[in-house]
């Protein structure tokens, strides 16, 4: 089902969250940039309006809205999402960004710039390159669409403080691969949450939530090389 913009209002409302004019301005803005940028550089097949305001904005921000958290580092952000829209729903999160192409950074750097968001930063770094200076950093850790969940927890759950939590947004595919996971959510000191299922005609989209309960241990993020050929317990 996809929705249009007065629907993502209503269902945010009864989902216990007023979303004022400047925000919509800000989604709205969002939304222009991405299909102007797109035009040169690929960000994004969804380019339907109803199909954005469902797929990119509601199911960017739904994964957060139940959380309680101060800051937010979105690993290998793209085209911005979930991160962007978290941060314009929850103007007081500091959102950290991290993405390796410079392309996609300088869309993230305007579409901030554009949107007048404050308390943004992003990273044109890799994540196992950026964990060298963040380790368990962060109160929440979010990943879209980066990579199967063996290497994105790998990749993510360094930076994650203790008792914090990883939101990894996935596709179909999503319970095979958290049956692959198995050691590496062990092993990285995470243990799963909750897992929400959505599903429609157009897709199946899956949320994981892993909490972290122990640190995760110093030889964690491995070289990405390594992570790709070896991913824990595959």
């Amino acid at each position: 089902m996809n929705m249009n913009k007065n629907e993502f209002i209503e269902i945010l409302k009864n989902d216990g969250i007023q979303v004022s004019d400047v925000q919509m301005d800000q989604f709205e803005k969002y939304k222009s940039l991405l299909l102007e940028w797109n035009e040169k550089m690929n960000l994004t097949s969804i380019t339907e309006e109803e199909e954005i305001w469902q797929k990119h904005f509601y199911d960017s921000v739904y994964p957060f809205i139940h959380l309680d958290f101060k800051n937010l580092c979105d690993v290998g952000s793209g085209a911005g999402f979930p991160g962007i829209p978290v941060k314009i729903l929850f103007p007081e999160v500091e959102l950290n960004m991290v993405e390796p192409l410079k392309k996609r950074c300088t869309f993230l750097k305007e579409v901030v710039k554009q949107l007048g968001l404050k308390k943004v930063n992003v990273y044109d770094q890799r994540a196992e390159d950026f964990v060298k200076e963040h380790r368990e950093s962060f109160e929440v850790v979010s990943a879209r669409a980066v990579a199967r969940l063996t290497i994105l927890l790998e990749l993510c759950a360094p930076l994650i403080q203790k008792n914090g939590t990883m939101v990894a947004l996935k596709g179909k595919n999503g319970k095979e691969e958290l049956e692959n996971a198995q050691l590496a959510i062990e092993t990285l000191g995470l243990e799963l949450e909750k897992e929400e299922l959505f599903e429609s005609e157009e897709a199946t989209r899956m949320n994981f939530y892993f909490k972290k309960v122990k640190s995760t241990p110093k030889k964690y993020p491995r070289a990405y090389g390594q992570i790709k050929k070896k991913p824990l317990g595959e």
